[in-house]
């Protein structure tokens, strides 16, 4: 296979957002600004848009108590999450109860159903399996407990009042075009090129996966069919390509057995991860395959943490997408301060989240795709992390 070599690394528009079935356990370790992509507004014609039986709003009060579910504490950015919200929210005067579930399903349903029976007054849900929540949802919302949905859509159920994320499938979207642009795909149709590429997807029980995976075959299922992308593997689908819980060891394991069953003889040139944690156990696992700098692939990632961008710094990974979690943070303690006070908060979509019941209302940030070009002016000069913490 002939190689193009890439001749300058471009500070780039749009970045980032896994595997053998589906199938891994474990926990995540874990992220030029990106343009809005516009995500297919959902269908409102159907059944599942005119559920009746909105969720709950509270009722104006004057302080209050605010419970806030978040996944695991071992990965980065939720640490950041759940502690802007808790800072900010109690500054505003209200008792906040914040616990992680540690990626266990059934852990979060006992957390959830105990800040019920606690008095909660709105609940803030980033759901480590939303298909295990909707009794304990449907509970909340027989106690007139509002329900916001953060970062994760809560699926199948009427009980959830708003959602607040960002743009999922423009994520996806990002990290197609960053491929795109950093390896010149449209040149290397013309010059006859082509590269090798693997996927590693995120979690089948979270819905921004889906979006995500939606996203980046956007822009690169077309280089895939014309041959200018080669997946030795075959795996490309979401089904094949998904990984159990964003589990960091699993992308590596799958990893591993691509280099060991596809790669042998020749390079991968291209790991299109959807999360920093992945980039972590394809680093690994191409270290192992003796991989140097002279033959390294593109590897995407997303969220921006510290080590993602250590290594994006000494180009063991290529890019990330960064997002501000204590952007998204205000824009969540902004709906909590509405819905506390019998008000509508801010949003910016009615159409794209269907979650198989109703269309839930969404605040929708923008992520911004950093690569080792403007690190530095994003993520440093911004306040986000500071200097000495890259080791600057």
């Amino acid at each position: 296979m002939k190689r193009k070599v890439l001749s300058t690394i471009l500070a780039v528009s749009m970045v980032a957002a896994m595997v053998v079935g589906c199938g891994g356990g474990g926990s995540a370790t874990t992220e030029a600004p990106a343009a809005d992509a516009e995500a297919p507004a959902a269908d409102a014609s159907g059944d599942a848009a005119q559920a009746e039986a909105p969720a709950p709003v509270a009722a104006d009060k004057e302080g209050g108590r605010v419970a806030v579910a978040m996944p695991t504490q071992s990965s980065e950015r939720w640490i950041k999450d759940g502690g802007n919200m808790k800072e900010k929210l109690e500054a505003m005067g209200y008792e906040v109860d914040l616990q992680y579930a540690e990626d266990d399903p059934q852990a979060q349903v006992s957390q959830i159903e105990n800040m019920i029976a606690a008095g909660a007054d709105c609940l803030v849900i980033a759901a480590v399996d939303s298909g295990a929540l909707t009794t304990v949802e449907a509970q909340a919302k027989t106690a007139g407990i509002p329900i916001i949905a953060y970062d994760r859509l809560l699926m199948d159920t009427d009980a959830v009042s708003y959602y607040a994320s960002f743009d999922n499938e423009g994520v996806g979207t990002a990290i197609g075009e960053y491929i795109k642009t950093a390896k010149d795909l449209d040149a290397a149709k013309e010059a006859g090129e082509s590269y090798t590429i693997e996927f590693f997807m995120g979690s089948p029980d979270d819905n921004n996966a889906v979006l995500l995976h939606k996203g980046v075959m956007s822009v690169l299922e077309k280089y895939l069919k014309d041959g200018k992308l080669v997946c030795k593997s075959g795996r490309t689908s979401f089904e094949d390509t998904c990984i159990l819980r964003w589990s960091q060891e699993t992308a590596q394991q799958n990893c591993e057995n691509y280099l060991t069953g596809f790669y042998a003889d020749e390079d991968l040139d291209i790991a299109c991860t959807a999360f920093d944690g992945f980039a972590y156990g394809v680093k690994a696992a191409l270290q192992g395959a003796g991989y140097t700098a002279e033959n390294w692939p593109l590897v995407t990632g997303q969220d921006a943490e510290l080590m993602a961008c250590k290594n994006i710094l000494d180009g063991t990974q290529t890019a990330s997408i960064f997002k501000d979690t204590g952007l998204l943070a205000d824009k969540c303690v902004t709906m909590v301060e509405a819905v506390m006070k019998g008000a509508e908060p801010e949003i910016n979509d009615t159409e794209t989240y269907n979650n198989n019941v109703v269309v839930v209302p969404s605040y929708l940030c923008t992520p911004v795709a950093v690569d080792k070009d403007n690190l530095v002016e994003v993520v440093v000069d911004s306040g986000y992390y500071q200097a000495a913490d890259l080791g600057l």
